[in-house]
């Protein structure tokens, strides 16, 4: 060896221009640090052992529900291997598990933003076996992260004293359309690609988000959100029909009662579970008290949007209520907790 660093890649090696020594790419790579070289070619530095720490690190967070550090450690994947779905869904996925309330419509916007992506790096680096684990991974994930999110903002909205949680109805509502959004999305994603073999993965991701939008619309006094709410829910359930003859639609159409959980303050109190039990079993049971109940919801929204916080307006309502639901008691309809009937 001359000591010269005039080195030229040549079949895979580096030769010295002026002794014709052969040197590895380590070789070279150690000459560049102890000294100057110049070299003509391309040097490649492998990395593929720091990734590989890196997945396992990712993996190990994950498999201990860290999201913290599941989150970090999918990002700095993600910078190395751009063409990771791995990464490209978690970390999205991991931000949002770490979001507080009022962050959920954001964070669940961010991971069904990464959808498309992350479908698209599946389909074109993965065998089709690999395929199908990575997308049944991905759906038992969304599913668990839509309900937690819808819950949380479920949790939240019911905790709020009832004489100002009708100031909040819009904020959860949006809270809780995102949190479903997020299963309806991954579904429609699946359904793009293939109804046929994504058939149950596709209805379970659908029903998930539609029994999120149903119990949305229970307990809301927002009548703008809960009328779009109610249509799209509709919609889905139509699509899931379609899917699936079998599936039993839900009733989502009676909604809360609106007054009552104005005047009350909860949706879930002994007074206003008497009058749900009053509406299901006893009006619904007749054209006219179905008639009434049509009529009700189609004013009550638009009355306890604009007086629902008014004290007079709960003052007013107080007095007839109390003595309906005192009769119906009496007449043996209980103050239990109800779970709302489906026709």
């Amino acid at each position: 060896m001359c000591g010269s660093t005039n080195l030229l890649k040549q079949d895979g090696v580096f030769v010295c221009q002026s002794c014709g020594t052969k040197y590895s790419v380590e070789e070279a790579k150690k000459m560049m640090v102890e000294g100057t070289v110049s070299v003509e070619g391309t040097v490649r530095i492998d990395t593929s052992s720091e990734l590989q720490n890196l997945y396992q690190i990712a993996r190990r967070a994950k498999d201990s529900n860290n999201s913290e550090n599941a989150q970090k450690y999918y990002d700095m994947i993600l910078v190395k291997d751009p063409n990771s779905w791995e990464a490209s869904f978690y970390v999205g996925y991991y931000s949002a598990m770490q979001c507080k309330i009022g962050e959920i419509s954001l964070a669940a916007q961010k991971v069904s933003d990464s959808y498309p992506a992350t479908l698209t790096l599946i389909q074109s680096n993965l065998s089709d076996k690999e395929q199908e684990e990575a997308i049944t991974e991905i759906t038992n994930r969304v599913i668990e992260l839509g309900n937690m999110l819808f819950n949380a903002a479920y949790s939240s909205y019911k905790d709020i004293d009832g004489s100002v949680r009708n100031q909040f109805s819009p904020e959860y509502m949006n809270h809780a359309f995102c949190a479903a959004n997020l299963m309806l999305l991954w579904g429609d994603q699946l359904h793009d690609i293939d109804q046929t073999k994504y058939k149950d993965t596709i209805v379970a991701l659908w029903s998930n988000g539609v029994d999120c939008m149903g119990l949305a619309l229970k307990g809301a006094l927002d009548a703008d959100s809960m009328a779009a709410l109610k249509t799209m829910a509709d919609a889905y359930e139509n699509k899931i029909s379609e899917l699936s003859p079998d599936y039993q639609k839900k009733n989502y159409s009676s909604g809360p009662c609106y007054v009552a959980t104005a005047v009350y303050g909860s949706y879930d109190c002994p007074e206003v579970w008497t009058l749900r039990r009053f509406r299901d079993n006893i009006l619904a049971e007749t054209w006219y008290g179905r008639a009434f109940i049509s009529t009700y919801y189609a004013i009550s929204p638009t009355l306890v949007k604009w007086f629902g916080n008014s004290s007079i307006f709960k003052t007013i309502c107080l007095a007839p209520l109390n003595k309906l639901v005192s009769k119906l008691q009496a007449n043996g309809v209980e103050s239990t907790p109800y779970q709302d009937r489906n026709f």
